[in-house]
């Protein structure tokens, strides 16, 4: 079996439940590749082979080894069964389009990640919150974007089915990080004329729910606005 491990929803987030609610230890538990924020939407995370990055609101990115630091939410998956990627003249654009039919990954969970040399990357930082938290979108609003060109380096992220757009993000939710480690975030625009790497369909979603956390027990959700809330604040889709 092929499991995405997810803790929390994206839509909790939305309604400003931003408090960490597990620890990066136990995260990692369940996977070596994936993406989250930390405590107060602290940043954008990068996980590669077990190695962990936080790109903060300065532009810095920091290699996180503190095992009791908090996520709200993240996802993680141990790489398997992986499928070799060879892609050419690739953007968000060719990503929404032809891939996603080719693959045809419109009712699965995936895991995308591809490296290679980008002649333009454009991505975004969540700046840390603090308590009483405001709503993702926002946060969204004012948050710093940051762009490289002719960089090297490495996407990862996940593909998700529509039906599960309050869950986490419909479609592509995928981060970027370069490969000196010192550019990373959400990527919000790419270009690249060749990428190589692998994708990995999952027959399982493990979501874990931080139940011992009231605001997470108490919180509510606007489900007739939270979809439309989470594409503007993604902010990718082409």
């Amino acid at each position: 079996m092929s499991t995405l491990y997810e803790h929390g929803t994206l839509a909790s987030l939305m309604a400003g439940n931003m408090a960490g609610t597990i620890t990066l230890g136990d995260l990692l538990k369940h996977g070596s590749r994936g993406i989250g924020t930390f405590d107060g939407l602290d940043g954008e995370v990068v996980i590669l082979d077990g190695e962990v990055y936080q790109a903060v609101s300065s532009g810095q990115v920091n290699h996180i080894t503190d095992l009791t630091a908090k996520m709200p939410f993240a996802s993680v998956h141990e790489p398997g069964d992986l499928q070799p990627l060879d892609l050419a003249e690739v953007n968000f654009a060719s990503l929404n389009g032809g891939f996603v039919k080719q693959h045809e990954l419109s009712n699965v969970f995936a895991a995308l990640h591809l490296q290679g040399t980008f002649t333009h990357v454009k991505v975004r930082i969540a700046p840390k919150q603090t308590a009483p938290y405001p709503s993702l979108l926002e946060v969204a609003k004012g948050q710093p974007t940051f762009t490289r060109d002719n960089v090297t380096g490495t996407i990862i992220g996940y593909y998700a089915p529509e039906i599960f757009g309050s869950v986490t993000a419909a479609g592509w939710h995928l981060h970027f990080i370069s490969d000196d480690r010192q550019f990373a975030g959400h990527l919000l625009e790419f270009n690249a004329p060749k990428l190589s790497g692998d994708l990995q369909i999952f027959d399982s979603l493990d979501q874990h729910f931080p139940i011992t956390d009231q605001a997470f027990r108490q919180g509510s959700v606007d489900l007739a606005t939270v979809r439309d809330s989470i594409a503007q604040s993604e902010g990718n889709n082409e």
